[in-house]
């Protein structure tokens, strides 16, 4: 428009009066103008199209996501609605027992594994173990040397199972459901939905944490009470006194920081078990053998696993490593050592 007007002045002097500027070349030029606006909104449009592209692409995935998180907290909703219900069916009453020898064995875990550093520690503080297996079951004709680290097994979970047929595990007061957050107080006459509560509740807290947040809460004296019971302080003496003093807090049942969460470990397992086991309906017995009993495969089970009877007779019990369970009429053996026989190992 600027070269047609600068034109149109050079010749205005050499032109007629009555010459008029040509209307079709404005026409021509508004259509040109038109047509470079179009192209600048087809861009625009363009370059907004890919990016509600980009947006409904990312509306997917997020959807995707968000259709995964619903399935999953719809599957938790129906599995704390089952935990909720009472299993009537055989088959819910079976699923539940499987809960429970789960968590037994867990137990039976932990409880091998803070048996496991005990002996190291024994032996590192010069002890000898033969007689100090004696001193607890005496005269154990043992089918392999070296087995009577069953007996501190059996010294272990013996004494963490004490009193586990008490609802309050023998602390002697009002149950406190101590989940790391605060102490509720229940009662002794407490619903089994209660103990399930409860579980729930220490299931989803850390043990190292309870301990630390509420050290007068149940859970912490039970730890308290057993340690006390397993570890005498003449043994406790004996067995950190050579340790380096940077391992050990001195003035403290907390000696040796490994040691210390093991036991809290195995004690916070037991305690699930019970509070498990108390949410039953009926409530779960335990029981133990006694020395010198035949062997019954309803009620026992071998703890060596891998050894065959030395002739017709039956072989007895020499001492219970892990006590058994009565769940409803299901029965769930106890581990033993037995007497009188030869190990195929």
């Amino acid at each position: 428009m600027k070269n047609i007007y600068k034109n149109f002045k050079k010749r205005s002097s050499d032109l007629p009066v009555e010459y008029e500027f040509p209307a079709g070349s404005f026409l021509e030029f508004q259509v040109q103008e038109n047509q470079s606006k179009l192209r600048a909104l087809e861009t625009m449009v363009n370059s907004l199209q890919s990016e509600i592209d980009a947006k409904d692409d990312d509306v997917l995935v997020l959807r995707k996501k968000f259709d995964k998180i619903q399935g999953f907290n719809l599957n938790l909703s129906i599995q704390l609605d089952l935990k909720k219900k009472k299993m009537d069916a055989g088959t819910d009453v079976l699923l539940t027992i499987r809960v429970f020898e789960a968590m037994l064995n867990d137990s039976v875990k932990s409880l091998r594994c803070f048996t496991k550093l005990l002996i190291d520690l024994m032996r590192r503080a010069g002890w000898d173990l033969e007689k100090a297996a004696n001193s607890v079951y005496s005269d154990i004709d043992y089918a392999k040397k070296g087995h009577f680290r069953y007996v501190f097994l059996s010294h272990v979970c013996l004494g963490m199972f004490r009193n586990f047929d008490v609802n309050d595990f023998g602390l002697g007061d009002s149950q406190v459901a101590c989940n790391g957050n605060g102490s509720i107080h229940v009662e002794n006459s407490t619903i089994h939905n209660g103990y399930l509560r409860e579980l729930i509740e220490h299931v989803a807290s850390n043990p190292m944490e309870i301990l630390s947040k509420n050290p007068k809460c149940e859970f912490s004296r039970f730890c308290e009470k057993k340690y006390e019971e397993l570890i005498h302080p003449n043994m406790e003496s004996s067995l950190f006194n050579n340790l380096d003093r940077k391992e050990k807090v001195l003035d403290s049942w907390k000696s040796l920081s490994v040691f210390y969460e093991l036991f809290v470990r195995m004690a916070s397992s037991i305690w699930l078990l019970h509070t498990l086991a108390y949410s039953f309906d009926p409530v779960v017995e335990i029981f133990q053998v006694e020395r010198g009993v035949d062997f019954s495969m309803v009620y026992m089970e071998d703890v060596l696993g891998k050894c065959s009877f030395l002739g017709k007779t039956r072989p007895q019990v020499g001492f219970t490593v892990v006590p058994g369970f009565k769940v409803g009429r299901t029965v769930i053996q106890s581990q033993v050592y037995l007497t009188g026989l030869k190990c195929t190992e």
